[in-house]
């Protein structure tokens, strides 16, 4: 199997979306993991992905705004919203890199009726705020029951000057061209595409963390890793089935 490179830009890109939308203000938190520790976390077809031997958790809060269908402006109010996810890093057996979603945190009902239906994509309807202010960013969410009491998080960060040249850890936490996910008992790959991200510096403050716990990764220590985006524009495929033996 020959695994795609690493690149800032995606070499696919996406010329009918199904779903464009902005995401905006993330702050991309990382530990590193072994990479045997969240294989049985992934669906079939796919295997971690790592870097230098190592795999990556990531906890990444943001803003999604206008989410639409196709090419549409997309929706101001249903379709805007604070997020939160946890994602873990993946390759299927074309070779293809993509991350996999742990646990999406959303404030909007709806929202999280239909990507469960549409995508089984694990959405979790939650209390969540974000806050930006200049180079203050302050993210605070809780899940709604029935989740377990605790599955929530808080943190802060502040953010720091422009990377003009992140890196090739930074690269391959963020230029990710594609998702792998289960519909309908088959594992899939849904290509997105968006311009190359800007990175910050940004160094945390406080930070209370259930959501990756429960989401079935063990971290120890402070995150490894923690860039800021002010954000880029996504456009999404249509999904493609992940071929070949389980």
């Amino acid at each position: 199997m020959i695994i795609e490179p690493v690149t800032v830009r995606t070499t696919r890109p996406v010329r009918r979306p199904v779903l464009s939308q902005f995401w905006r203000h993330l702050l991309f938190v990382h530990w590193p993991v072994n990479p045997a520790s969240v294989a049985p976390l992934l669906p079939p077809r796919v295997m971690p992905d790592v870097w230098n031997g190592t795999s990556w958790v990531g906890l990444v809060p943001f803003q999604m705004e206008r989410l639409g269908l196709g090419r549409g402006p997309g929706l101001p109010y249903f379709g805007t919203f604070p997020e939160v996810n946890v994602r873990l890093y993946s390759v299927d057996r074309q070779g293809r890199r993509g991350v996999v979603f742990r646990s999406l945190e959303c404030p909007r009902l709806a929202a999280v009726l239909a990507a469960r239906a549409t995508l089984s994509l694990p959405y979790r309807w939650s209390s969540t705020h974000l806050r930006v202010d200049g180079d203050s960013y302050v993210m605070a969410t809780r899940a709604h029951r029935p989740a377990p009491a605790g599955t929530g998080c808080v943190l802060t960060a502040r953010t720091g000057r422009q990377l003009l040249t992140p890196g090739p850890l930074a690269d391959f936490l963020t230029a990710r061209w594609g998702l792998h996910t289960q519909v309908g008992g088959r594992t899939v790959y849904l290509p997105t595409d968006h311009p190359p991200w800007p990175l910050y510096e940004a160094r945390l403050g406080d930070l209370s963390d259930g959501l990756v716990r429960a989401a079935g990764v063990t971290v120890r220590g402070a995150p490894t890793s923690v860039l800021y985006s002010p954000g880029v524009p996504v456009r999404f495929g249509r999904w493609q089935n992940v071929d070949g033996p389980t």
